[in-house]
């Protein structure tokens, strides 16, 4: 049952909390007495033990061995400069109780919290506050275990598991099980379904949130609830819903779905001079989200330099749940223009293209699912999203290759829709980019730390955002939670949102599903103990 739309006359009397004006934090101690502070609350509010040394994390005590904690799985570099504020402490909870004790200490104390599970938040957000201090991290990579059941096709997978470990236990077990989710292999499970979670067979299956069975949160009076305990519309909210706002997660149940034993995989590089007016790429457009449910074809635009000279290329990235012959045939049908030959594939397990969708030099050991972070560079970026509806013609085209030749080390990537993602209702889960939409877009810009010249990469990605916006779509205009974007219906930087920034980017990101969030928002978390720069906020109700 879903929560009964109110009168208009309640309505008018419902106004948008603004996120912060709950629990305002004074700071009255050091963040070496409020460690101590929590250390002795967490003592009186759990029976399980917790090692100091390799639970808690504060500069005070260790600042190399803090900074190595802080910086294990934060994504972005942008949010780990010197000038970003840092937390007071991490804390690493072992076990579930560890959990509840903290959110029953945060409000004890006083004390914001920042929660992560992989660390991919794309603006900082689990492991930075611009806004509240003292604040503190509580990182999940402890809570980890991945238990598959492959009789009744299901899995139970704590918060601070990454995808790729996910996905490798589960192909430890069979051969002809997957699951439907991302194509970064070191993402956190727990905050990566909030989202969507959507991957290379989201147009066989959906997204990963569509086929969670179950779930396990930390609500903020510090109870553990699974799904019946915590009622239809908070299991609703939390699988798309996005992160920080109705509580922790601390492990989801999914649905594992059907593989075949051979799935092809292939990339296709065109460069500008191989594709004259874009031939290629507008067919892409025409036919990308009406191929086979089991074909999934991204395209990939970046930039090389050689020789002082820029060279755009687009790569067309797949994979085809099936074997290359059955792959040939749907691709001399469906889009010959791209020329593909039986050399280009290669037949292989679904976890090894697990392996390949996510970048990895070719014949890399599937293990390398297992080592989190520590395979893939990180670097300073920005992103941002947009969901197109109908093909971009020849002169956007030729519009975004020039831009694209601008930047130094641009990259933009098209992600096909169509299939079961334009089967299942907007409403079922908060996201609600179903039918209609092509394909998602997004853009993203990234420099290493010698380049001092961070204003100037984010001038330009927000001009070619600007210049796309009679592409995509409007009214509103979409964007995806995951790629979190804070220029969406912000006035300034590090300031807190108003009730018509919250509107802008709820309905960015979660359409008119936003009302039905922002409704169950007050019902589980009314004081908005749960909170950052983009959570979901509670109403008021004035007299």
């Amino acid at each position: 049952m879903g929560i009964s739309k109110p009168s208009p006359a309640f309505s008018f009397l419902l106004i948008f909390a603004l996120y912060f004006s709950f629990y305002t934090i004074t700071p009255t101690t050091s963040s070496a007495s409020l460690q101590d502070q929590f250390i002795n609350c967490l003592h009186k509010n759990t029976h399980v033990s917790f090692p100091l040394e390799s639970t808690f994390f504060a500069p005070a005590k260790n600042v190399s061995m803090f900074s190595e904690v802080l910086q294990s799985t934060a994504q972005n570099l942008r949010y780990l400069t010197k000038s970003m504020p840092k937390p007071g402490f991490i804390f690493k909870p072992l076990h579930e109780s560890h959990v509840q004790a903290s959110i029953i200490c945060s409000k004890k104390l006083g004390t914001h919290v920042r929660v992560r599970s992989g660390g991919h938040d794309y603006e900082g957000l689990s492991y930075v506050s611009e806004i509240e201090k003292p604040f503190i991290v509580m990182d999940l990579s402890k809570l980890r275990k991945v238990n598959i059941n492959i009789k009744d096709n299901s899995a139970w997978v704590q918060a601070g598991a990454t995808v790729g470990e996910l996905y490798y236990r589960i192909a430890e077990k069979s051969r002809v099980h997957g699951f439907p989710a991302g194509l970064c292999s070191s993402l956190g499970i727990g905050g990566h379904i909030t989202g969507g979670a959507y991957g290379s067979m989201m147009r066989k299956y959906g997204l990963g949130a569509d086929n969670v069975l179950d779930a396990k949160i930390v609500d903020a009076n510090g109870k553990i609830l699974d799904r019946k305990a915590m009622g239809e519309d908070t299991f609703w909210a939390i699988r798309g819903g996005a992160g920080g706002s109705f509580g922790i997660i601390l492990e989801w149940k999914i649905k594992l779905v059907p593989v075949p034993n051979t799935v092809t995989v292939f990339t296709v590089t065109k460069t500008l001079q191989q594709d004259p007016g874009n031939k290629i790429l507008s067919k892409w457009q025409m036919v990308a989200d009406k191929l086979v449910d089991e074909l999934f074809i991204r395209v990939i635009f970046n930039v090389a330099a050689n020789n002082g000279s820029k060279t755009a290329t687009t790569s067309y990235n797949a994979v085809f749940l099936g074997n290359k012959g059955v792959l040939m045939k749907v691709m001399n049908k469906s889009f010959p223009e791209l020329g593909l030959t039986p050399k280009d594939c290669t037949e292989m397990s679904w976890l090894e293209s697990i392996v390949y969708i996510s970048g990895f030099a070719s014949r890399t050991p599937t293990k390398v699912l297992l080592q989190g972070k520590s395979a893939f560079p990180k670097n300073n970026f920005k992103a941002k999203s947009d969901f197109v509806k109908k093909p971009i013609p020849e002169s956007g085209l030729k519009g975004i290759f020039k831009k694209l030749l601008k930047e130094d080390n641009p990259m933009m990537i098209w992600n096909p829709y169509g299939g079961m993602m334009a089967k299942i209702p907007e409403s079922q889960i908060p996201f609600p980019h179903r039918k209609g939409v092509i394909f998602k877009i997004q853009y993203v810009t990234n420099w290493p730390d010698s380049d001092r010249r961070a204003s100037r990469h984010i001038k330009w990605i927000r001009d070619l955002y600007s210049f796309m916006t009679p592409y995509v779509s409007a009214n509103p205009r979409q964007a995806y939670v995951n790629y979190r974007d804070l220029d969406l219906g912000q006035n300034k930087k590090g300031c807190k949102s108003t009730i018509n920034q919250a509107q802008v980017w709820g309905a960015s990101y979660f359409k008119d599903n936003f009302k039905r969030l922002v409704k169950v928002k007050t019902k589980v978390d009314p004081n908005n103990f749960f909170r950052h720069e983009q959570s979901i906020p509670p109403m008021l109700v004035q007299n």
